[in-house]
């Protein structure tokens, strides 16, 4: 491995802390203790002699971590939204610290590649001087490190490394029972910290009634076992229920559901001996409004998959269905471009350039010169052009891949998504497309667990997600107009479970930096699939989609738009338009864009 010198490191170092964190004012530092931020000073640790390019790889990691908590992180609103002080407030601090880190971090993978890279070297050298500590030295890793990996893992979908990945696992299964429904709401966050704040000490909350709860049971398994407790055939622990009857304490609250606070009204002081105590995460104040609050789940998450196209098939069956795709589409091509065109000049018509006159600098205004002329006493006159850009927008085109599409629709889908995102490119509006479906019929391996599980009651989703990304909104048209051909493919499109496919591509949406948002889903149908609608009430989906709709709409600042193909979708979407015929489709499609864009 090739050696570095640390000076040129520390130099370069400093730039790009300086660029990525926007504090070009900012005094760089490197000191043999960890990473400190004072008012106008970092200090970064300091460097060895010389670098391999595996500490170059972690060094610039841990340059890159505190250059994303200065862009993203507010410290006084992290400080006035931090649990309050009580019993195990540093563990308690830890974990709303640790997934606060994460969140940035997060931000800065998605948006710098080269940064995600960087971040990933560092965990394991994060660890390793992490190994001392006591809870290291037992083999318990620190819940609130695990907590850091697995919202890292979530929120960006990188897989860990492998040192991080022991410390993930050893929590993994506990973490993911008890806070499903918190990472969707997390992820759609990510931009906006008060919220996220509000959803962590809820993700806290949970986490810390079950450990109680798990703590509880085995001391009283322990009590049982015990010599004392034979001795007095369990008058000891009759004793004690007696105790707690006459307190007016009630255990109630470990039972119910995550998301509800004690019967009390308060929240639950008998801890014990968790690693969290419920007074610790503070009153919880703010309502539980922050996403769509639902008594929907997933019976399993571990068989779902958010994937490129590219990787469902080989390059060369792309290139051919590419080809389908344009030999099928035939003269709807030329409608859909004239239409692409039209909107493409609304779009330009936001950009038009205006000039400013009679100003004191800029261009000579030769249309004023006879004034001057007229009476030499008059100031020459000068104009200057102004663009008026309209915001910073990205649009993320949302396409229903389920069996009922099959044929036309899907054709015409896919192309006009295709020739609208081409012509927002021209526009500079970033476009993602974005398909949802599921890997398998009647349940898939989500069903095979269920039934292995003795078929519980009311499991909740139960089949394979399957997201599909066509185009990502950093990808240039050019390198993504093969993978439209997918959707072509025979066997691709199976059931739609839309409520989490919103909640996927909301919180892609919401994680860019881009001022406007604008997601336009094309559906056929009601969310089906039989797996799961066999099992639970039949509007189960429905039910939830319309929950992720109201809450789209109403909490965070995406402009949501829908077109319903042949199914009446105004009942569930505020802004929608529904078409009877597959070959309104472009034409609608284009309507509704050009209609966001002249509202603005």
């Amino acid at each position: 491995m090739t050696a570095l010198p640390a000076d040129h490191f520390k130099h370069a170092t400093a730039i790009a802390v300086k660029a990525i964190g926007r504090k070009a004012a900012l005094e760089i530092g490197f000191t043999e203790s960890k990473i400190e931020t004072e008012d106008e000073r970092l200090s970064l640790p300091e460097p060895p002699p010389k670098m391999t390019e595996t500490e170059l790889g972690s060094m610039r990691g841990f340059a890159d971590s505190a250059a994303l908590r200065l862009r993203y992180h507010n410290s006084q609103l992290h400080k006035a939204k931090s649990p309050s002080p009580g019993q195990n407030q540093d563990t308690i601090a830890e974990a709303f610290d640790a997934m606060e880190q994460a969140r940035c971090e997060a931000l800065g993978a998605l948006k710098f590649k080269g940064v995600a890279l960087n971040l990933v070297a560092m965990m394991d050298e994060k660890i390793r001087r992490d190994s001392d500590s006591l809870a290291f030295q037992q083999n318990i890793p620190p819940l609130a490190q695990a907590l850091y990996f697995l919202a890292w893992e979530k929120f960006t979908g990188t897989p860990l490394p492998p040192e991080a990945e022991k410390v993930a696992s050893f929590w993994r299964l506990f973490i993911e029972e008890h806070s499903k429904k918190h990472w969707p709401k997390l992820a759609s966050l990510l931009n906006d910290q008060k919220a996220y704040a509000a959803e962590t000490l809820r993700l806290i909350k949970s986490l810390d009634k079950n450990i109680k709860k798990i703590n509880k049971e085995k001391n009283k398994a322990n009590k049982k076992t015990s010599p004392k407790y034979k001795a007095n055939d369990g008058n000891e622990e009759q004793q004690e229920e007696q105790q707690k009857e006459t307190q007016g304490v009630s255990d109630q609250g470990d039972d119910s559901d995550d998301s509800e606070e004690d019967s009390s009204g308060g929240t639950n002081k008998a801890s014990a001996g968790g690693d969290f105590a419920a007074e610790d995460v503070g009153a919880f104040e703010e309502e539980d409004t922050l996403a769509p609050v639902t008594t929907y789940r997933a019976f399993t998450t571990e068989f779902d998959e958010a994937i490129d196209a590219a990787e469902l098939c080989h390059d060369e069956e792309l290139t051919r269905l590419r080809i389908m795709l344009d030999r099928q589409v035939g003269p709807m091509q030329s409608l859909i471009t004239r239409l692409a065109n039209r909107l493409q000049r609304k779009l330009m018509a936001h950009q038009m350039r205006h000039w400013e006159f009679d100003l004191e600098e800029g261009l000579l205004d030769a249309a004023r010169l006879a004034r001057v002329i007229v009476s030499p006493s008059h100031p020459l006159s000068y104009k200057r052009e102004k663009q008026m850009d309209f915001r910073d927008t990205v649009v993320a085109l949302l396409i229903d891949n389920s069996g009922s599409m099959r044929g036309r629709p899907i054709t015409i889908a896919a192309m006009s998504a295709d020739i609208l995102a081409r012509t927002l490119e021209r526009c500079g509006v970033k476009v993602e497309i974005l398909g949802f479906t599921t890997r398998a019929w009647k349940g898939g391996l989500s069903r095979e667990e269920w039934v292995k599980a003795g078929k519980p009651p009311l499991p909740g989703r139960l089949n394979d997600l399957r997201h599909i990304i066509y185009k990502s909104a950093d990808q240039p048209w050019r390198h993504s107009r093969k993978n439209l051909g997918l959707m072509l493919r025979e066997g691709l499109l199976k059931e739609n479970i839309d409520g989490e496919a919103l909640l996927w591509a909301a919180g892609r949406l919401v994680a860019r930096p881009e001022q406007r948002k604008i997601m336009m889903v094309i559906s056929d149908g009601a969310p089906v699939d039989d797996s799961t609608l066999s099992v639970n009430p039949g509007n189960y989906l429905e039910q939830h989609l319309h929950a992720v709709v109201s809450w789209i709409e109403g909490h965070t600042d995406i402009e949501l738009a829908a077109i319903g193909i042949g199914h009446d979708v105004t009942h569930t979407y505020r802004r929608a338009v529904t078409i009877s015929d597959t070959e309104q489709l472009a034409p609608v499609m284009t309507e509704q864009l050009a209609a966001l864009f002249d509202k603005d």
